[in-house]
């Protein structure tokens, strides 16, 4: 049985609106939101199980934030970096760095992820030109992956359902393939699956030519387009080391695996890694205002400043509203143990959902560090072969979720030769096992109804 083409959800009928995103489905007017919970205007409660896009890490309605965020109104709004310095954005860069491992001690603040990317891909040119090495400019990444939506940060994107409509405006980054070794059927230990995913780096650095790759730029825990993915502990190291080899330099994209998301403060944490450049987003303003920041060590920074400044910028770079929100949210996540609670109740929800494989064998693929956890859905879980494009399984689950009051992130990837359709749960760091619970129970509901609908198999 084929499945429903995706369908708008909506109980009852809005105005005509003038907004446009990316498809004509309608969604419910918002009311309020508190903690892991947002309510909408006809009434109905949902469960904010990805955050939003995995960015509401301290929880909706937050009122110290709110305090904070007020008490800057009352002094200013908005300082243009290139005619003075604000107090809250000094701050925020000195607690930030000291959160960042290793020299990591330069801050440069955005409004979002995606122009985290862009500075982190234009510090690493211009880094390169300033220090006598201008044949450097290839950003070597990996697909899939997912680095953001503007043109510089999709040239290093590996997901050819957003970046081959551009392809023509655009100058596709190299590739290598991304460390999906809990699908690999071979005879290697997962330590040697590591290394040989780590060594693609050198042989496609080799293939490009060494002299004319400036960086590699890569997600500890994987986002959006791998959903959670987990590399073998081995990958790490050695990806330092090859970048260390050939002049590289290494850049971590922490914009959805950071701010305590996955029971550390940076997911790279988990294996103490030591990059050049770290961009973030999303958990550092935790949606109380639109905030990024891109952290590098002095050794990159100081050289391009050498040459005559950053070449680079952005209207609302830190901007002291939105770095006000982020100091009181920094606050909250040490007063709310975000960290410490981030993996305690992600240890919960990934034995919940390693017990969902057993009733629903099309789940496979479990993975996550912390409150960033993941899973794929397959025909066969033996093999990950993908179930048919035509039975729209990302959106039906993202949908019939939906009407149960629950919000999943759900995507089905194009660009690793599989197409699989995955999802990912990310809720608020401040979560309860009751509320865990409840959460697993809802998808749980929506799972059987997914296999109902799609005749996919259930066990018990």
């Amino acid at each position: 049985m084929h499945a429903k083409a995706p369908s708008p959800i909506a109980r009852t009928e809005q105005p005509a609106s003038h907004l446009f995103y990316g498809s004509r489905q309608r969604r419910p007017l918002v009311e309020r939101a508190e903690g892991i919970y947002v309510w909408t205007q006809d009434g109905r409660r949902f469960i904010d199980g990805s955050s939003g896009p995995m960015v509401a890490n301290i929880g909706h309605g937050n009122r110290n934030v709110i305090a904070a965020m007020q008490r800057q109104m009352e002094k200013a709004t908005f300082a243009y970096r290139l005619h003075f310095e604000n107090e809250p954005a000094e701050e925020l860069a000195r607690l930030l760095s000291q959160k960042m491992p290793g020299d990591l001690d330069r801050v440069f603040f955005v409004s979002g992820g995606s122009e985290a990317v862009e500075s982190a891909i234009k510090l690493a040119r211009q880094w390169a030109v300033a220090t006598g090495q201008p044949k450097r400019w290839k950003v070597i990444c990996r697909m899939p992956s997912y680095h953001g939506g503007t043109m510089g940060a999709l040239a290093v994107t590996g997901d050819l359902a957003l970046t081959e409509t551009f392809a023509p405006q655009t100058l596709a980054m190299p590739a290598i393939p991304a460390p999906t070794a809990y699908r690999d059927r071979d005879n290697l230990s997962m330590e040697q699956r590591g290394i040989r995913y780590a060594d693609m780096l050198e042989e496609k650095i080799l293939a490009e030519g060494p002299e004319s790759v400036a960086a590699f730029i890569m997600e500890p825990i994987g986002g959006a387009a791998t959903a959670a993915l987990v590399p073998p502990d081995s990958y790490f190291a050695r990806i330092r080391e090859i970048c260390d080899q050939y002049g590289i330099l290494l850049i971590h994209d922490e914009v959805m695996s950071g701010a305590a998301r996955t029971g550390k403060y940076l997911g790279g944490d988990h294996w103490a890694c030591r990059p050049d450049i770290i961009t973030m987003s999303k958990g550092i303003g935790s949606g109380y205002a639109p905030l990024g920041a891109m952290i590098a060590s002095r050794r990159v920074v100081e050289p391009v400043l050498d040459m005559g400044g950053f070449q680079h910028g952005y209207t609302y770079a830190g901007n002291p509203l939105a770095c006000a929100a982020g100091l009181a949210v920094l606050d909250e996540m040490e007063l709310l143990g975000c960290e410490e609670n981030a993996a305690a109740m992600g240890d919960l929800l990934i034995a919940e959902l390693q017990g969902l494989t057993e009733r629903f064998p099309f789940i496979a693929g479990v993975r996550g560090k912390g409150l960033l956890i993941g899973a794929d859905m397959v025909a066969d879980p033996q093999d990950f072969t993908p179930l048919p494009k035509d039975k729209h399984a990302n959106q039906r689950l993202l949908d019939l979720a939906y009407e149960r009051g629950l919000i999943v992130y759900s995507r089905r990837i194009r660009g690793d030769g599989l197409g699989l359709d995955n999802f990912i749960l990310a809720p608020p760091l401040i979560i309860t096992k009751e509320q865990v619970g409840e959460m697993v129970g809802v998808l749980g509901d929506s799972l059987e109804a997914l296999a109902k609908e799609l005749d996919l198999p259930v066990r018990g």
